[in-house]
């Protein structure tokens, strides 16, 4: 059995009531182009996943390795994606905590939400605490946040074969050098979040 870390067993600990927990992260939120991804997934603990671990601190390879594992083992998860289109009408604080909500109330059944970060979507229909630095301290966070990156760095793998100027197979949509460069040569794209400033001063 892999072995829970503190954070995991106060929690269980505290949410005895609370069957079914789910941890929730994303990814993508400093990106100039491509979705916001969020992620919320719910471990069935006697099915145990080695080397869970903040997305951050793995390479590319070992979150592609985890990612089916990980769909495969969860007892449920939820991949949400939210749109350059949504995040430009809004925000992106707005649009995470939409990202949330969407994540939780796409899982079958949920007892209690897990968030990393240091705030929560308003109007949850079900408790939860969020929990700072939650991706390197809680299993089920790890989880969702190994999730999103590998989800987003797919898409932006795809994007890159028909916007291979912008470099977003390395960049992943951040603002590179590269990125910077092609935005001011080509302008922006159908991907790329207008309403960031180094992408607006760009539109043509």
């Amino acid at each position: 059995m892999i072995e829970l870390t503190e954070t995991d067993k106060k929690i269980i600990k505290k949410s005895k009531k609370y069957k079914l927990v789910c941890g929730i992260d994303e990814s993508g939120a400093g990106n100039w182009a491509g979705n916001l991804i969020v992620a919320a997934v719910i471990l069935d603990h006697n099915k145990p996943i080695e080397g869970l671990n903040d997305s951050k601190k793995l390479t590319e390879k070992r979150r592609y390795e985890l990612y089916p594992e990980i769909i495969a083992k969860a007892l449920d998860y939820c991949i949400i994606e939210i749109t350059p289109k949504e995040i430009d009408n809004s925000n992106i604080l707005a649009m995470r905590m939409e990202g949330m909500k969407r994540a939780i109330e796409g899982l079958k059944k949920v007892d209690y939400a897990l968030i990393d970060g240091n705030r929560l979507p308003e109007e949850l229909t079900i408790p939860a605490d969020y929990l700072i630095k939650g991706d390197a301290k809680s299993l089920s966070i790890s989880a969702a946040s190994i999730l999103a990156k590998t989800t987003i760095d797919k898409q932006m793998q795809e994007h890159d074969k028909n916007y291979p100027e912008y470099g977003f197979a390395k960049n992943k949509g951040y603002g590179t050098k590269v990125h910077i460069q092609a935005l001011e040569k080509h302008g922006v794209t159908p991907i790329h979040r207008l309403s960031y400033k180094p992408v607006k001063k760009n539109i043509r």
